[in-house]
Order: structure tokens, then sequence, then C-alpha cells
């Protein structure tokens, strides 16, 4: 792979599971590069949105879709320290091992359920870019919530046309009416600033 090639635009035309993971095997050596020319901001606004919530000197946290690692040095930088990250390409996860902001690392295809994490094992959890066309079904939000302890928070960074799409916001709005969580906030700002692409983070509490 030429060190110049991007994959920004590539992204939303990934259809399976097993295209997506290669793609993102192949994007892994220059993803950092190019998410920094084009000014990532949601893995910092999700950090710092989750640190107002759960109190990152006690917490251990699950960056579900970690990818490099963006996401987990963006927590540390807020003061989390207890950080354990999963992701669907080992290509990401030789990255984000290379980053040393988590304690364990591995390998999960949330389309498929259950990942490998204990029922209610953490105090929060963060999925950063993960929610998207053709990437993670809203319905994996089962399985995340399960390995969250009660009382536990969960984070997510998403981009606006999926929002707007509702599979996510009305698979939240399903656990809220069950009795499951509780959204706490839904803040609309950057996201990828350098594409022009604008994002929500949102934060719901597990009961």
């Amino acid at each position: 792979m030429a060190r110049d090639e991007r994959f920004l635009d590539k992204v939303y035309s990934v259809k399976t599971d097993a295209e997506t993971r290669a793609l993102y095997d192949r994007w892994a050596e220059v993803y950092d590069e190019e998410l920094a020319e084009n000014a990532y901001s949601q893995p910092k606004r999700s950090a710092e949105a989750l640190s107002r919530l759960v109190d990152p000197a006690e917490a251990a946290v699950l960056d579900i879709g970690c990818g490099s690692g963006l996401s987990g040095i963006a927590l540390n930088v807020v003061g989390f320290t207890t950080i354990d990250g999963c992701d669907f390409s080992p290509g990401m996860l030789e990255k984000a091992a290379k980053t040393r902001a988590y304690r364990r690392l591995f390998e999960t295809n949330l389309n498929k359920p259950p990942m490998d994490a204990a029922d209610s094992s953490y105090d929060a959890a963060a999925c950063v870019g993960v929610f998207s066309f053709g990437h993670i079904q809203a319905d994996a939000l089962d399985d995340i919530f399960r390995v969250l302890k009660p009382g536990g928070v969960l984070v997510i960074g998403v981009n606006t046309h999926y929002y707007e799409e509702g599979f996510l916001t009305g698979k939240l709005s399903a656990l809220e009416a069950a009795g499951g969580a509780k959204t706490l906030l839904q803040e609309h700002g950057e996201h990828i600033p350098g594409t022009g692409m604008t994002g929500w983070v949102i934060c719901a509490r597990k009961l």
C-alpha cells in the first residue's frame, strides 16, 4: 500500500463485515495521519463528555472499536488510566498496542455478540466513530450495556448522517422505554472538520 493512499472517502462504501475488516486493516498504517490531517475531533469531545459523568480516577473503561488507539489516548489525557480496548481489525489492534494506553486489547465483532468481556465488568464504555453505515449495527448496544455495571455510562461519538437516520437513537429510546438505560446528554458539534462533517456526542447510563 502506498503511504499516500487515503481511505476516508472509502469508509461508507463497505457493505459487509469482511469488507469492513479488510478496509481497516489496510487503513491502519496511515489512519492516524489521515485523521490528523482532517482534524478529527470526536475522540477528544467524547472523552471530555465521559469525564464529566464518571470519575476517571476510579473507572475501568472499555474503548469499543478502539481502532488505532486515538480514543484511548484521548481518554488517558482526561485522566482515565484503566482502559481496555477491542476492535474487529487486527491491524488496528497492533497500532493501538503501541500507544500503551491500554491494559488489555482483544478482537471482537460487535455484530456477532457476545464480546469477550464479562457481564457488568466496566464502569464506562466509549464507542467513538463506531456506529455508522456498513459498520456496527445499533443492536450492538445490547451487548455493550451487558458489560457495563449498573450505573455505568456509555459515550458514543457518531457522525451526523448516521445520527439522523435514527437507527441508533431509536435503539437507545427502546432501551430507555424498557427501563434499561437513560440518555444523559446529546451534543452536536465537530466530528471531522477537515471534511466538513459534524457529529454528535451521546451519553447514556445503564439502569
